[in-house]
């Protein structure tokens, strides 16, 4: 499994996001296949103890990069941070929002931080470093996205957009790319086990429910990264359409608003 990871992609794999939760969940999952990963996130501590983890573990490589991936130059520092390695995988999985919350209820900066990271860095990302998986004829980029990006939902506005944009730009990267040799999945998850969703839920005072297990997340998506543009996590259809069906684009705004009240914030 490792050779064939590696080998159909390339050596080195790149998790934007990967201290904790579904990113370190990749991590992990990349590494136990032989791959090695270079780790990007803000938090310094965290980055070095969860490479230092991971090599003690498996016998690869570690590379880690701290950054803000809503700073307007994070996408070139990190293409310079990485410009000596072939990227064979890049998983983009910043872009949680701890706080769900009417749209006038958070600051204009919170929602621009928010787009920055979540359109601006998956595309940035997308272009720097697709670019060269095509011309060398082979890689995949993994876009982490949510199911917000169904419809439109109160207190969802800003999430739910931006999570859909990197679901279109997936798909829409898959259907130019799928002919070049290099994968594209739009991974589509519902509440999973993650730091970001317990703040988020603790915060409110909400029960967690039931959650998915981001190691079982990150190993379905490697497994079906050819099997793209999109890998709906925990659908009995991963690979259909919008679990609102045939409603009216109406009743589905209506039902995912309810679905956001009573459960919050998608991971």
């Amino acid at each position: 499994m490792a050779e064939a990871l590696t080998g159909k992609y390339g050596p080195w794999g790149v998790v934007a996001g990967g201290s904790d939760g579904v990113g370190a969940a990749f991590a992990h999952a990349m590494a136990a296949r032989g791959m090695n990963v270079v780790l990007v996130a803000r938090r310094v501590a965290v980055l070095e103890a969860s490479a230092a983890e991971i090599r003690a573990t498996y016998d690869v490589e570690t590379r880690t990069v701290a950054l803000d991936l809503s700073a307007p130059d994070a996408l070139s520092e990190l293409t310079r941070a990485t410009s000596d390695l072939e990227v064979g995988l890049f998983v983009y999985n910043a872009g949680g929002d701890d706080r769900s919350v009417a749209f006038l209820d958070k600051d204009l900066g919170s929602h621009l931080e928010l787009v920055h990271r979540n359109c601006l860095g998956p595309l940035e990302a997308a272009y720097r470093f697709g670019g060269p998986m095509v011309a060398r004829g082979r890689g995949a980029v993994v876009l982490v996205t949510s199911g917000a990006a169904w419809a439109g939902g109160a207190t969802l506005a800003a999430y739910g957009a931006t999570k859909a944009f990197d679901l279109i730009l997936a798909e829409s990267l898959w259907a130019e790319w799928r002919t070049r040799g290099v994968d594209v999945l739009g991974l589509v998850l519902g509440k999973t086990d993650t730091p970001s969703m317990r703040r988020a839920f603790d915060a409110e005072g909400k029960p967690y429910g039931e959650l998915a297990d981001p190691d079982e997340v990150a190993a379905a998506a490697l497994d079906h990264l050819a099997d793209g543009p999109t890998w709906i996590y925990g659908s009995d259809t991963p690979t259909g359409g919008s679990p609102f069906g045939a409603l009216s684009r109406r009743d589905a705004v209506l039902a995912m608003s309810r679905g956001a009240s009573a459960h919050g914030d998608d991971a």
